[in-house]
């Protein structure tokens, strides 16, 4: 017959209450790379459609004219704003950060994010 056996964990950085306080540290994570991408739109086309574009073919997008654009980090919306454009390029200025009930709303995936599978789980 197996053992049970009894985990207890340790707070590394409790607070004079004994209470752990979060370690809000980030700096470790500054270097790692992220993939940064404005969306302005989307649409949904068949194969024919698509396979029909040619040079000078106008794409529909989902979106209205003025209507804030997302901000993407690795495929994933964290913040709206509005495209400017500064010396020649395109840019986003931020008008609005995402909360994260917003963020996994917006993914329109369906799908849980890791997030929302962690918290099912526990």
């Amino acid at each position: 017959m197996a053992e049970a056996i009894e985990y207890e964990q340790f707070d590394q950085n409790p607070t004079s209450d004994g209470v752990s306080a979060p370690d809000p540290d980030l700096s470790r994570l500054s270097d790692i790379p992220m993939e940064l991408s404005v969306e302005i739109g989307r649409t949904h086309m068949t194969v024919g459609e698509t396979l029909d574009l040619r040079v000078g073919s106008v794409v529909a997008l989902e979106r209205q004219a003025g209507e804030a654009a997302d901000l993407l980090v690795n495929g994933t919306a964290i913040a709206r704003g509005e495209v400017i454009v500064m010396d020649e390029r395109y840019g986003l200025r931020v008008t609005e950060i995402l909360e994260s009930n917003q963020i996994s709303a917006s993914t329109g995936t369906g799908e849980p994010t890791a997030n929302e599978t962690l918290a099912a789980n526990s």
